[in-house]
């Protein structure tokens, strides 16, 4: 008798030390946290001055014509076998956005961040607002191992706010 009230006991303590491990670093579901809303500086820009050039820019991202998104709204980084998922989902200025892209800032990323824009292209001929559902915008890029070494914070940027996610 004493055995078996001895052994629901400890089978109790177990099972209730297990819900601890939710919030722990070892679980690889924790290893983003939740994201955050952040201002954008919309400081002075001169359109006639280029970013990045030279004669070696790849023509994939010369082509490419998408605009700031106007704000992003939702941000998750989920696990995946081999690396990480990122998926945005941002709310356009207008209706009628598609071709979304989740564009890497060079310029802003270092060594523990990765920063990526939010882009889209729009109808030149659309020019209706809308509601927000109809204005939404979802995009996902896969980042594998490699590219989550040493990263510890992703970022996204968007027309008038940022999202980002710290690694725990």
């Amino acid at each position: 008798m004493r055995k078996s009230i001895l052994s629901a006991l400890a089978a109790t303590l177990l099972l209730t030390a297990c819900g601890s491990m939710r919030d722990s670093v070892l679980n690889p579901g924790n290893w983003f946290g939740r994201s955050r809303a952040e201002a954008v500086d919309t400081g002075p820009v001169n359109p006639l001055i280029p970013k990045s050039g030279g004669m070696f820019r790849r023509k994939a991202d010369a082509e490419y014509s998408g605009a700031l998104v106007d704000s992003i709204s939702e941000l998750v980084v989920e696990r995946v076998a081999d690396g990480a998922v990122i998926r945005a989902k941002g709310i356009a200025a207008t209706q009628g956005s598609h071709n979304a892209r989740l564009v890497k800032d060079d310029d802003a990323s270092t060594d523990t961040t990765l920063v990526y824009s939010l882009r889209a292209q729009t109808s030149p001929h659309r020019e209706l607002i809308g509601p927000a559902q109809g204005r939404e915008v979802v995009i996902a890029k896969t980042l594998t191992e490699n590219d989550l070494i040493g990263i510890r914070i992703i970022r996204v940027v968007a027309a008038r706010n940022a999202r980002s996610t710290r690694r725990r």
